[in-house]
């Protein structure tokens, strides 16, 4: 006997299944009453609880490709939602075929994101560029076109949905501080991400520890290395890898501040981190460098400090240590914001009631 039609399949040849915002999707549609099934790259043990994950290994460009162009035929499901721009292309293709309808999450800026990348160069860049271009405008025809924020495009679509990348608060794992002072970021790193900049700032806060949970870019990993072996830091850094989010938000607990040190590059200058909501809704103080949409949320929240550099976030850091009832008031205001500002309804329950309205239901949390 065949086996039910699942209701949603996330397809993705470019993401880890252990990534936040797939789990964000997936508990949504969860709790909409939705069965779904996710098919991405890594440990199939990272993916969301309670679905069926299937996973590959990453490879390189050409093994991405076939990825891409093989992953929304092999799926039966009512609904195809695709997370990657590479994968829209034989996503509506397989869609109009299948007879199904096809959700595109667009959660970043591509073609800005791509002068981030040292490998989008020549020809390859150009490849990229041109794939982007297509993938945002076949995007825009999809049963609905999901975006992160507003200032990404596709601006007109058939049906454009903002999904911001606020947390799901049932996936954090807030706590009172730890008895020695500890510094965390959870997220991808790179030094466009502030990656030195962040080990620098420990090294001048000697009683300071850092957890630093996230795939390092491999562009960057022997310099980390190399980095990490410095006197000045040795023991002090430690590297837990890509995590499921509830584990990465486990490591975190009892840490006593949050740090976000994006620099000011095209992809980021407008990017508004979702680590930053993550950090004050689990009553962490903050340190963030000024970029427009970070001072906003700092200032409105009086959560956290701005800082210029890593010199300036050590000497916060040392206050810290020296002064630790200061941090008290950081972790109140951060309570009181998140307070004002979150709940436990979050943006990826519209998505998931607006995906049960696509398939003729009624959304279990409507």
């Amino acid at each position: 006997m065949a086996a039910p039609r699942v209701d949603v399949a996330i397809v993705s040849a470019g993401h880890d299944v252990a990534d936040a915002r797939l789990h964000k999707i997936t508990a949504a549609l969860r709790r909409a009453g939705l069965s779904v099934e996710l098919a991405g790259l890594g440990d199939a043990d990272g993916g969301p609880a309670g679905v069926r994950v299937r996973t590959e290994q990453r490879g390189g460009m050409a093994r991405r490709a076939v990825r891409a162009a093989m992953l929304p035929w092999r799926s039966r499901a009512r609904v195809l939602m695709t997370v990657d721009p590479d994968v829209v292309p034989m996503a509506r293709a397989a869609a109009s075929m299948r007879r199904c309808k096809v959700v595109v999450d667009i959660h970043e800026d591509y073609a800005r994101l791509l002068s981030d990348r040292s490998w989008a160069r020549g020809l390859i860049g150009f490849g990229a560029r041109m794939i982007v271009h297509a993938s945002t405008r076949l995007a825009a025809g999809a049963d609905v076109t999901v975006v992160a924020d507003d200032h990404i495009p596709p601006h007109q679509a058939r049906r454009r949905l903002v999904v911001e990348n606020l947390p799901d608060l049932q996936l954090l794992s807030p706590g009172p501080p730890d008895d020695r002072p500890r510094a965390v970021y959870i997220g991808d790193l790179r030094a466009s991400r502030g990656l030195f900049d962040m080990v620098d700032a420990v090294a001048g806060a000697p009683a300071w520890t850092l957890d630093l949970i996230g795939p390092v870019a491999a562009a960057d990993r022997d310099q980390l290395a190399a980095r990490l072996a410095h006197p000045d830091v040795a023991g002090r850094v430690v590297l837990h890898g890509r995590q499921p989010p509830e584990l990465a938000w486990q490591i975190a607990r009892g840490a006593w501040a949050g740090l976000v040190f994006l620099r000011e590059t095209p992809a980021f200058r407008q990017a508004m981190p979702t680590k930053l909501y993550e950090y004050l809704a689990s009553g962490l103080p903050v340190l963030s460098t000024p970029l427009p949409r970070q001072t906003s949320v700092i200032r409105e929240s009086g959560g956290g400090v701005l800082i210029s550099g890593p010199a300036e976030a050590a000497d916060v850091l040392r206050r810290w240590s020296d002064h630790p009832e200061e941090l008290d008031d950081y972790r109140a205001a951060a309570a009181e914001w998140t307070e004002r500002k979150l709940s436990e309804r979050t943006p990826y329950d519209l998505l998931a009631e607006t995906v049960a309205e696509l398939l003729g239901q009624r959304s279990a949390v409507a």
